[in-house]
């Protein structure tokens, strides 16, 4: 709790002081030190300030700097104690001893709040991952990291609070990702950040440096990828420059975990303030500059109605940029118009003076800041050779060659995770058969056992089996993102792109859509352009995700076994087509306005490491086996009793007695077996049409009908809203018991037959079928993405009404066209 939360009358040890800069060290000079006894004596008659003893004297403190300190009352030990019996004892559980409270405040002051701030690919994602043991996946592009993850670990004692914010070139209200970090840093006050530094491009990112310089952050700087700057010959001494910007730098490798204990060692001297290097710098922006700094910051200080939290100069620094966040919270500020006038005097001298406007001068004097701190420190290997980077990208990234290169590797991609998804997924196959033979064999006829081996080993059986292909396809999609690749991708596609009426920005979280929409939606945060962010999500759920998979794969094995790669290749092609036509059609009557340059970093190849990748697989499977626990199947479970009931009908006990006719009458055994079976197939099929599912199929298949499907089909289709996986669970759950146990759920598809004995399924069938998947309604999670993204329910219940109406024209013209010219050619 904080020190402000204090009654009269209580006593609490501080834990730790937070703020920054002048007040932070006005206060502990006070005596607000950790372990310190603080009593309240008593409030003004106005509540404002606050009279405590602290170290034997008295002292005021207004009620907002005592919000800076962090105490432990008597009260949260006694909370506390209560959690943990066996540590109690009587006395101290209703009034701890000082040194109960002062113990307690000791381990709560080793509990250090760590933010890591950096540029996009700089390895902040892996050092985090090294650190802490989380497992979040790390992209070698910008914008893997469009969220804070939060991690805890424990060294030396203490306990590390990490949070990994998004990538960021800097701290600016350019970009989502800059909002979220700055917003973060101010309002959580991290007792320390460590900024990770790309050792092979330091100009560049040394400028968010500058602006956390400017924030009065308590820092350490981890010096990523150290590895490639002694690898290309080049020579820095990172000592005299942690000596020049008071800020410790630690040389890490965040691959291989080099350096990371060093780091987190420097992070715990900064945070007890013993580090010899760390020391508040001001960063010298020139005359001119920081006379308008000055002044600006002065009027703040008059104003008095600045949090103790936020630096002045910083503000001042905003300000005068014209940042639009920091010039509306000041605004909001009582009495804020002096200031504001200030600043704007101040700009408009600066404008004159120096020939350019406020913001560019200050990105000029921090460049120039840089490159002088860098003349002194850094040497570069005078000796240039072609990279490997340069020599791929003469390939990849050629005019010619990088679009049948980037066609060639999605065309491996599919045909592998068919392929070589094939004999995993035969063996997991042949386990779920087993598993319910057992059952089968084992239990007593009944309901129950129908429900275990048709709904539910038959529903998530015939889903998890797919885990393979999954798997696959994330792993090349894992490859692509870490190595670099991705980003080439969205080079070459960015004319392309453009021509869409998207940024060159968006192919990534388009590629992303191949793995599932969610982070894909997600993703787009990424696009500077509120128009493209918006066609990008509006289109993404055009991008065949992998819940859509276990369906390409079940039904292309069943009708295209020899074409299967090059049919899903077909798929995943007229997703992107419609894609395309949508986005243009989207930027021409919803979003016509002119677009943002398109700038995005082409970071080196760097090979991944096989335990990210595996992570990557093994972080999916969990997802996808969370899945099959979860809305598959309590899917499965509801289609089987919506199938099962009402058991008996008229029709049902027609055919039985039919059946006990021909086993009294008919002598000839075959015959007589023959007739049965057909008899059963037909009971079979009446009970499906008459039960509670068959109902709501036949309800919505004249819908469905001009495309070809049944009442089964049109039913999968309508439990597919939840989640795709579950059109493959419900054709499982509805087919089962019509052909041989031992017949698989492909063979059931293809034997399948109607009243009047023509196949249910035909490959043209198939291929609406799959189109109709591909493009319809996308899962709950999607819809609901896309309305947290957008921030409106009116963009998510169109992205419904559009995907089902296009799939629903697609599938149509596809089916229709096709059987008008196999009745032509016959």
């Amino acid at each position: 709790m904080r020190l402000s939360e204090l009654r009269t009358g209580e006593k609490g040890v501080i834990v730790k002081v937070m703020g920054r800069g002048a007040f932070r060290k006005r206060i502990i000079e006070m005596g607000f030190i950790r372990g310190k006894e603080v009593d309240v004596i008593q409030n003004a008659p106005l509540k404002d300030p606050i009279h405590y003893r602290v170290m034997g004297y008295d002292v005021s403190l207004r009620r907002n700097d005592a919000k800076m300190i962090e105490v432990v009352s008597a009260a949260e030990f006694a909370e506390a104690d209560t959690l943990q019996p066996e540590n109690r004892s009587a006395d101290s559980y209703i009034l701890p001893s000082n040194k109960s409270l002062q113990a307690m405040a000791m381990h709560k002051g080793k509990t250090i709040n760590v933010a890591l701030v950096g540029n996009p690919n700089c390895g902040k994602t892996s050092l985090f991952n090294f650190a802490s043991g989380a497992h979040e996946h790390v992209g070698n592009y910008s914008g893997v990291t469009v969220d804070a993850k939060a991690g805890t670990f424990h060294q030396n004692g203490y306990t590390f609070k990490i949070v990994d914010l998004p990538g960021t070139y800097s701290l600016s209200a350019y970009t989502p990702e800059e909002l979220y970090v700055r917003k973060h840093l101010n309002e959580e006050q991290p007792d320390v950040v460590i900024n990770v530094v790309d050792a092979s491009n330091l100009e560049r990112n040394l400028y968010l440096t500058c602006q956390l310089i400017d924030m009065d952050m308590r820092m350490v700087i981890a010096l990523n990828m150290y590895d490639e700057l002694e690898r290309h010959g080049n020579k820095f001494d990172h000592e005299s420059l942690a000596r020049m910007i008071g800020t410790p730098i630690v040389p890490t490798v965040s691959k291989t975990g080099f350096g990371i204990e060093d780091l987190f060692n420097r992070v715990i001297k900064v945070y007890e303030e013993e580090d010899p290097v760390l020391r508040h710098i001001h960063i010298n922006y020139g005359d001119v500059l920081e006379k308008a700094i000055y002044s600006v910051r002065h009027e703040l200080k008059l104003n008095g109605n600045v949090s103790k939290s936020l630096s002045k100069r910083y503000l001042s620094i905003k300000l005068l940029e014209g940042d639009p966040e920091v010039e509306s919270f000041v605004k909001a500020l009582p009495g804020s118009e002096t200031v504001i006038q200030e600043r704007d005097r101040c700009a408009a001298q600066i404008e004159a003076l120096l020939k350019e406007d406020c913001e560019t001068a200050f990105t000029n004097a921090r460049y120039g800041f840089i490159s002088g701190a860098l003349r002194e420190t850094y040497e570069p290997n005078k000796i240039h050779e072609a990279t490997s980077t340069q020599i791929i990208d003469l390939f990849v990234t050629h005019k010619v060659l990088g679009f049948p290169i980037f066609i060639l590797f999605m065309w491996v991609m599919f045909e592998a995770t068919f392929r070589v998804g094939e004999y995993p997924m035969g063996w997991i196959e042949s386990l779920v058969g087993w598993i319910s033979e057992f059952v089968r064999g084992n239990m007593s006829e009944g309901p129950l056992k129908d429900l275990l081996v048709d709904g539910i080993i038959g529903g998530v059986g015939g889903v998890i089996v797919f885990l393979p292909n999954i798997l696959i396809l994330y792993a090349f999609i894992s490859f692509m993102e870490d190595s670099g690749y991705m980003a080439r991708a969205a080079f070459i596609m960015d004319k392309i792109m453009h021509k869409m009426g998207l940024h060159g920005k968006s192919f990534i979280p388009l590629v992303m859509g191949f793995g599932c929409n969610v982070p894909a939606i997600m993703a787009s945060r990424t696009i500077e352009s509120r128009n493209s962010r918006m066609i990008t999500m509006l289109v993404n759920p055009l991008m065949s995700c992998s819940a859509r998979l276990p369906v390409y794969v079940l039904l292309t094995g069943a009708f295209f076994p020899q074409t299967a790669g090059t049919v899903m290749l077909i798929l995943y092609s007229s997703g992107i087509l419609l894609a395309v036509l949508m986005a243009r059609l989207f930027k021409r009557f919803l979003f016509n306005e002119e677009d943002v340059p398109f700038v995005m970093e082409l970071p080196p190849y760097r090979m991944p490491t096989g335990k990210s990748i595996v992570i990557h697989m093994w972080e999916k499977a969990k997802q996808y086996l969370h899945k099959m626990g979860g809305i598959i199947l309590i899917a499965s479970i509801l289609i089987w009793f919506l199938g099962y009931f009402p058991r008996h009908s008229e029709g049902g006990d027609i055919f039985d007695k039919q059946i006990a006719e021909i086993e009294q009458t008919e002598t000839n055994e075959e015959k007589r077996t023959e007739a049965i079976a057909e008899l059963e197939r037909l009971k079979s099929m009446e009970h499906q049409q008459n039960s509670y599912i068959g109902r709501i199929g036949q309800t919505i298949q004249p819908i469905l009908h001009p495309l070809g499907f049944d009442w089964k089909m049109s039913v999968s289709l309508l439990t597919g809203m939840a989640a795709k996986e579950v059109v493959v669970s419900t054709l499982s759950v509805l087919y089962t018991g019509e052909s041989d146990d031992e017949q698989v759920l492909t063979e059931r598809l293809k034997q399948d037959r109607n009243a009047e004995g023509e196949p249910v399924f035909t490959p043209l069938i198939a291929l609406s079928f799959m189109l109709f998947v591909l493009i319809y309604f996308p899962c709950i999670a999607t819809i609901s993405a896309i309305v947290n993204e957008s921030g409106s329910w009116k963009w998510g219940l169109f992205v419904i009404a559009y995907t089902c109406t296009l799939a629903w024209v697609v599938s149509c013209l596809v089916y229709q066209t096709g059987h008008f010219f196999m009745n032509l050619f016959g």
